[in-house]
């Protein structure tokens, strides 16, 4: 991998702008942006071994988390639009986005060892438990609310997609009710309700999870990634079924053949864009 020692501030506050799409748009991988920008391993290894490279490193990453905070700011408020106006094609594009993406996922999890009856049974109870547990949710929990400790578990989400190949952080955002309310934060520039929280729960996740995650993935790759892909099919299922108990749950309310052929074609457009960057995390990782 090119070293990015050169690279000016300014060119990598414009890669934060760029690595931010993935943090936000589902089926989008951010660490397959950074890697394409040539700034994966070294954002790996900081985040790996703070206190070492802190000196080096701390640095050079705050142009890019400049970068990401305003990019993020920028997609926020179309995101939001889109969103409002056209929810059953932009989510069937989200979904398709995702769908795209669960080839590579599947091979991924048995690329060390061949898949056994306990890798499905991983599979197939994480998919009916997960999927039960999302879809419920707000009966068995109530709802999720907006507000500082809310963001601070999309902020632990959002790390675990980092931390976590596969896992979409977005759809899950979306489920809980917190993505639409995260989106109207980053567009108003809400520092202490939104971006403060998030960044708090991004952090902790990381420090808390990031060992541990690494471990579990070396030690019992196979079923930590059939976990995965059960919670990644769930998650995309549920975003396309009507919850009346979900905030954000999407509605055919209205839908005319229009809306439908559209969103067939947001599916197909969002499952090609996911294979492509599936196919680059596997070029470049």
């Amino acid at each position: 991998m090119q070293t990015t020692r050169r690279d000016s501030p300014l060119k990598r506050f414009f890669k934060g702008v760029i690595i931010a799409l993935g943090f936000i748009l589902p089926g989008v991988s951010g660490g397959v942006l950074a890697a394409i920008l040539g700034i994966y391993e070294r954002l790996l290894g900081f985040m790996a071994h703070f206190r070492e490279n802190f000196k080096r490193d701390f640095w050079y990453f705050v142009p890019v988390g400049l970068g990401g905070i305003v990019g993020i700011a920028l997609l926020s408020a179309p995101l939001e639009y889109l969103l409002a106006h056209w929810q059953v094609i932009v989510l069937w594009g989200f979904a398709g986005a995702i769908v795209g993406t669960l080839p590579a996922l599947t091979q991924t999890a048995s690329s060390q060892t061949a898949r056994d009856g306990a890798d499905y049974a991983w599979f197939w109870g994480t998919l009916l438990i997960s999927g039960g547990l999302l879809y419920f949710m707000s009966d068995l929990f109530g709802t999720l609310p907006a507000n500082f400790g809310g963001f601070m578990i999309a902020g632990a989400l959002i790390a675990l997609g980092v931390l976590v190949p596969g896992l979409s952080p977005s759809n899950l955002l979306l489920i809980l009710g917190l993505f639409t309310p995260m989106l109207t934060g980053f567009k108003n520039f809400d520092i202490l309700g939104v971006y403060l929280p998030i960044a708090l729960g991004g952090i902790l996740a990381m420090a808390l999870f990031s060992k541990s995650m690494d471990y579990l993935i070396h030690r019992f790759h196979s079923r930590v990634y059939h976990f995965i892909l059960g919670i990644v099919t769930a998650s995309t299922i549920l975003i396309l079924v009507p919850n009346s108990h979900a905030a954000e749950s999407i509605s055919y309310a209205g839908a005319t053949w229009q809306t439908l052929i559209l969103s067939a074609i947001a599916l197909a457009v969002g499952t090609a864009l996911g294979y492509w960057m599936s196919q680059l995390e596997e070029k470049y990782k």
